[in-house]
């Protein structure tokens, strides 16, 4: 019995993602050509190799604020149709080939405008990727589309997750730098999500703490927090180390409120200072319901893959509590309860048996 996953294993390893933006995961071989094809050009190197580690560079800054600002290359190649079919065909091959059985993959779309679409021709653009992804390669991808925390679309965003709820859009989410606005500014948009029985994540608790989860979770009814990793200030040690709970932090765990955590993204925006200093430790021995993502895999130069090695050489993971991250992963997606079951019974915990040794 192998309880130490190697790096090869936990590649092969079926796993599940919740949180990975669709602008932040391009191969930077795909950037060049699009923008070469697209007249895009204000990238800082058109040579692949150095415009990735750039993007890794310019990523590590420590200030979310900063870290946002890479996107603008992304978004600035993809803004015809092919362009965001090939992206979007791409991701899924990539996630694919990590082990991902399924993902849920957010973008914004109004920020997709530039080239004269129509926010439903970029819907259905990205829609179309994932489909032809997951005829090639079993990948299956859910869409979470996102409105802007700064901008004035998201009742207009959310209309458009319902209009396509049955065509591949999962859910809906709202991004974009928290500081100065907090989700209630969306309140309309929520109230009508929910009166429409739709999904909804919410980015909170990265950029600032506990009143933006507060919010998010009981102005907003979110469904999962976007990181989440804030929750920990409701969380105090006293001298012995034991941890109490506060109400908010109580109330997130036994509600069962998934967190969708992305560590190395956390210590690059400066959300967490290390991996062995990221919440996720404790949050993980507490029973919150922890899941394990990547946020943006081009800027933080990471994969599924890795984010779990990360952990298990950190933290000592085994296979179980990998299985338990890619369950709390899988029954907190945005699909049919029936579906989740099937993924998790006949693939997922047969696959984590195999790799305990117990098949």
């Amino acid at each position: 019995m192998n309880d130490r996953p190697s790096l090869e294993d936990i590649r092969r390893a079926p796993k599940v993602l919740l949180h990975d933006h669709l602008d932040g995961g391009l191969r930077t071989e795909t950037i060049v050509d699009l923008a070469r094809d697209g007249g895009y050009g204000d990238l800082p190197t058109t040579d692949p190799g150095n415009l990735r580690t750039w993007f890794t560079e310019a990523s590590n800054s420590g200030s979310l604020e900063r870290y946002l600002e890479t996107f603008s290359h992304t978004v600035g190649v993809m803004q015809s149709e092919e362009a965001l079919t090939r992206v979007a065909y791409e991701c899924a091959e990539d996630l694919a080939g990590d082990g991902v059985i399924y993902a849920e993959v957010r973008y914004a779309p109004e920020q997709h405008l530039v080239g004269g679409l129509s926010l439903e021709q970029v819907v259905e653009a990205v829609l179309e990727g994932f489909r032809q992804g997951r005829r090639d390669h079993g990948i299956r991808v859910g869409t979470l589309v996102t409105a802007m925390r700064h901008q004035a679309r998201s009742m207009e965003i959310a209309e458009l997750a319902v209009r396509y709820r049955d065509a591949g859009v999962v859910g809906f989410d709202i991004a974009g730098a928290e500081a100065g606005y907090p989700p209630t500014r969306h309140l309309d948009a929520f109230e009508y999500l929910q009166r429409e029985n739709a999904h909804f994540t919410i980015h909170a608790g990265e950029g600032f703490g506990l009143p933006s989860i507060w919010q998010a979770i009981q102005w907003c009814g979110a469904d999962r927090l976007g990181h989440g990793v804030r929750i920990i200030d409701d969380i105090t040690e006293d001298g012995d180390g034991a941890p109490t709970l506060g109400r908010l932090a109580a109330y997130v765990r036994d509600k069962r409120i998934p967190l969708e955590m992305c560590p190395t993204s956390n210590i690059q925006t400066g959300a967490a200072k290390s991996i062995a200093e990221h919440p996720i430790g404790l949050l993980r021995r507490l029973g919150f319901r922890v899941t394990v993502n990547t946020d943006n895999r081009l800027m933080s130069g990471t994969t599924p893959t890795e984010e779990f090695d990360k952990l298990v050489g950190t933290f000592g993971y085994t296979w179980d509590d990998l299985q338990w991250f890619t369950v709390n992963a899988m029954k907190s997606a945005f699909i049919d309860f029936t579906e989740r079951l099937e993924l998790i019974n006949e693939v997922i915990k047969p696959a984590y048996a195999g790799l305990r040794g117990e098949g």
